[in-house]
């Protein structure tokens, strides 16, 4: 049995051509090939794919992916003892970070002062008080400020939860992007950064293109943004800036 390049993608939840550039780097050569010189995927291949994705969602780099599989001391079960006890620790360190976050909307919501400990368990070494008196110096006379502050004063804590989760949604799939391999100017990069753009227009303020590059010029020149979104990915400050960069040269011309 075996299964085309677009049978796999849908099974996998990936594009077509994330698995033509896992195969030119050689992470996932497919076992066969068509009359014709399609791809065709076995059994066995998709196992290796399931691995890939896996240490992938971990956020190993794909040199290390391919270092890890090839191993040939590597035992296909110690793989998976690996990635369950890497996941049961992001699990249990994301619950924690959860009901922590919960527990300072609740304080915020109610007019409860966090107290400083409870407060740097929740922010690490960012202190939110401190983070809105400088939006409000910088940004406090704009007419983004006022819109953002009456749009989100009736946010509801689910209205947050929301909001959140799919801003992350955007972000992690351009993170994606990225670790395939996508340029930042093509289609897909591009047209996630303008998702980037109208989910800011809905939530918060009317963010123009413009306005749009000088937030993506402000990921990578304040350091505090930039450890954000490389956390999720390192380097996707700079990928952020440059897909939203070339969305709104899309636009304009």
């Amino acid at each position: 049995m075996s299964y085309s390049v677009g049978q796999v993608a849908g099974f996998a939840g990936v594009t077509v051509r994330t698995l033509h550039h896992y195969d030119d780097i050689g992470l996932l050569a497919p076992s066969e090939r068509s009359h014709a010189g399609h791809r065709r995927y076995s059994d066995a291949d998709l196992d290796r794919l399931q691995q890939i994705l896996f240490y992938r969602e971990l956020g190993f780099p794909l040199d290390e992916v391919a270092a890890l599989l090839d191993d040939p001391d590597a035992d296909p079960r110690a793989h998976l003892r690996r990635q369950h006890d890497l996941l049961t620790a992001r699990i249990e360190k994301l619950r924690k970070m959860a009901a922590a976050v919960e527990h300072a909307m609740e304080a915020r919501k109610m007019g409860i002062n966090l107290t400083p400990e409870e407060k740097f368990e929740v922010f690490g070494d960012f202190d939110p008080d401190q983070y809105e008196d400088e939006v409000r110096e910088r940004w406090g006379g704009t007419d983004a400020y006022r819109q953002s502050r009456e749009r989100t004063a009736s946010y509801t804590k689910d209205d947050w939860k929301r909001a959140t989760e799919q801003f992350d949604a955007i972000h992690r799939r351009m993170a994606g992007l990225m670790a395939a391999g996508t340029p930042a100017d093509s289609e897909e990069a591009m047209d996630t950064a303008e998702e980037h753009r109208r989910f800011i227009s809905g939530t918060y303020y009317d963010c123009s293109h413009e306005m749009h590059t000088c937030l993506g010029d402000m990921y990578v020149s304040d350091p505090r943004f930039t450890a954000t979104y490389d956390r999720i990915r390192p380097g996707l400050a700079v990928y952020l800036r440059d897909a939203i960069t070339a969305n709104a040269a899309r636009r304009t011309a």
